[in-house]
């Protein structure tokens, strides 16, 4: 098995959002997506006060960040589960709220460069793409099983593949043939079925559609959709919640989140803003953040990377999600 690395995106810049909401005892981040645990370290060396709870769906990324986390001690609690469980695993761990909520979304690159999890489409690898394979369909009984129709749905939605209809024909036609096992295979029908000139520009022709199987696989939007609001029901007064996105699908689905609760949805012409009216959120960045020029030389994963990040500043008006921190 290749070995796992992994180089957190906008480390110091993420740190510096979550620590004003961690300076406190008790205080609590959830890392989201704990993968080889790079964000959750740096925020236990630099937030003294603060404890982690780590999610990932990954059995090998909850291994391999607990023995990197190890000298934290009960500092940090691991947790299997899809990042939309956060409040039922919050509260199975006698926390009422959190006070940091980060997600750094998308595939990690502990799974990238683990061959045999076939995420990658420059190595040939079962066409597996599970986050967890421990459950779940693989990419492998997508192209294997669905029709032409939704293929190409997937294909379009989720990779914003221009040609998707001719892909997915191409892959019913040759499916016939022999199923789909290996990503070499899938490789070589989307070198032949996307045009030369399309070919030579936005990247590796076979970008979109790994994208897109993976995003079916593990139904990443879906969860997604149910985990902001989630996290933003979940988040203590003063708490934070900083969000990661490497694709515009993603970022998409998080700007609208953020937009619905720090807009101030009241009539224009309303002379003042009473205090029930008041949005609970508000914006710590203004827009999406980018990575400089300088890290995106170091790690050129952070040339795609949008980071946004709200702050809650009142409690919502149901009293049960008043308080801060932990129980």
């Amino acid at each position: 098995m290749s070995a796992p690395s992994h180089v957190p995106v906008l480390l110091d810049r993420v740190v510096a959002l979550l620590a004003p909401a961690l300076d406190h005892d008790g205080a609590v981040l959830v890392d989201a997506t704990l993968g080889l645990g790079g964000h959750s370290a740096a925020v236990l060396t630099r937030c003294e006060l603060a404890r982690v709870v780590g999610f990932d769906r990954d059995p090998a990324a909850l291994d391999l960040a607990g023995e990197r986390l190890a000298p934290f001690g009960d500092r940090f609690t691991p947790v299997h589960a899809t990042f939309d469980q956060i409040p039922r695993a919050l509260a199975d761990l006698g926390l009422r709220r959190a006070d940091g909520i980060l997600f750094d979304l998308g595939v990690s690159s502990m799974q990238l460069d683990t061959a045999e999890r076939g995420f990658a489409y420059r190595q040939d690898a079962p066409l597996d793409m599970r986050m967890d394979p421990t459950t779940g369909i693989t990419a492998a009984e997508v192209l294997n099983t669905y029709e032409r129709g939704e293929l190409t749905r997937v294909l379009r939605e989720y990779g914003e593949e221009r040609f998707a209809s001719r892909i997915s024909a191409a892959v019913v036609k040759e499916r016939a043939r022999e199923p789909f096992s290996t990503s070499g295979r899938l490789v070589e029908l989307l070198y032949d079925q996307i045009p030369a000139p399309a070919r030579r520009t936005g990247g590796h022709p076979a970008k979109r559609t790994f994208q897109a199987l993976r995003i079916e696989v593990n139904d990443e939007l879906g969860t997604l959709r149910r985990a902001v609001p989630a996290a933003i029901g979940a988040l203590a007064v003063g708490g934070r919640v900083v969000v990661e996105s490497y694709q515009s699908l993603e970022d998409r689905l998080v700007k609208r989140a953020f937009t619905a609760v720090t807009r101030l949805d009241v009539p224009p012409d309303l002379p003042f803003v009473p205090e029930d009216r008041q949005p609970a959120l508000r914006l710590v960045t203004r827009g999406a953040e980018r990575a400089d020029a300088e890290e995106i030389a170091r790690n050129p994963r952070a040339a795609s990377v949008r980071l946004r990040a709200v702050e809650r500043v009142r409690p919502d008006l149901d009293p049960t999600v008043h308080g801060k921190g932990a129980a």
